[in-house]
């Protein structure tokens, strides 16, 4: 991966709609919607992946669960306030939406970002010695705005994450990933909460810029 050949935020999706659209925001007269999108894993399992789409790609007033579309954008975060606290929201921001009869020649779920380490990686190993590290990405946009990206690295790649440093860059190739937990709202009640996150498969340190 080299400085001209990847975009610092570039999201490549393929999957089958999976809900109705739900209004979002609006800016400057432009409507934004979000929309889940099923995206299949090489294994049995899929991942549920939201969209937020512009109302001048698409008629966000029709139904469109269960057709098979690709969207291209960017991975953004931005943080909500609920329960006394900031909530990270993720979701894909839909810069090319198209409708396609079947997978063959796309990529059904690829990330590509280049950034910076917010947060001092975290390096644990699971029951079964499996290796993982987390970390938060900063991904600069235009006009000095930030999005914030949880990724998860595996074996080799997460013993060399949990070295790295606050700030150190690095370039990083994935798939976005949805994982269900519980959160406990009260003594006897539990929510069911759906994160997401980027799973890392090819990892690059990139030196720190000279200025």
């Amino acid at each position: 991966m080299t400085e001209q050949g990847i975009n610092h935020n570039q999201v490549e999706v393929c999957g089958r709609i999976n809900s109705a659209f739900e209004y979002s925001h609006e800016i400057f007269g432009e409507g934004f919607y979000t929309v889940k999108l099923l995206v299949n894993r090489l294994s049995e399992a899929t991942d549920e992946i939201p969209l937020l789409v512009s109302d001048r790609l698409i008629d966000v007033s029709k139904d469109y669960t269960g057709m098979l579309v690709r969207a291209c954008g960017q991975f953004r975060s931005f943080n909500k306030h609920e329960e006394n606290r900031n909530h990270l929201i993720l979701s894909v921001f839909v810069r090319d939406l198209e409708f396609i009869d079947n997978m063959e020649g796309y990529r059904p779920n690829q990330i590509i970002l280049d950034g910076f380490i917010c947060k001092q990686p975290v390096y644990r190993m699971t029951p079964l010695g499996r290796e993982i590290c987390d970390i938060l990405l900063a991904v600069n946009r235009s006009y000095g705005k930030s999005d914030y990206i949880p990724c998860i690295c595996w074996g080799r790649n997460a013993r060399f994450a949990g070295n790295l440093e606050i700030g150190s860059r690095i370039q990083l190739i994935g798939r976005i990933q949805s994982r269900e937990y519980q959160k406990r709202i009260s003594e006897n009640q539990l929510i069911k909460r759906v994160a997401y996150e980027v799973s890392v498969n090819k990892l690059e340190f990139h030196e720190k810029d000279k200025e």
